[in-house]
């Protein structure tokens, strides 16, 4: 453990924002499986509202920085691909 009181508080500030980017990863995972399943089974409408939800969630985690800019641009890249071209339509 930290032994100065600017260690401390860097420990607590790591800790802190450790569970925040972990829950906000695990937004993004969850909300791009929802767009998978969404793009297997439902109307084309209902993945691409899904698709909506995961974009702006994936770009509110690259904003606060929590992923890099260039793996969101990726990763909404490829929901979209999915969302438009694989729905059973």
């Amino acid at each position: 453990m930290a032994n100065h009181k600017s260690a401390e508080k860097r420990a607590r500030q790591n800790t802190k924002r450790r569970l925040r980017n972990k829950s906000v990863k695990t937004r993004i995972k969850h909300v791009t499986k929802d767009v998978n399943l969404a793009a297997g089974e439902a109307s084309k409408e209902a993945a691409l509202g899904k698709l909506a939800a995961a974009q702006s969630a994936i770009d509110k985690a690259a904003k606060k920085g929590v992923i890099h800019k260039r793996t969101a641009a990726r990763k909404i890249s490829r929901l979209s691909r999915l969302a438009a071209h694989k729905t059973p339509d």
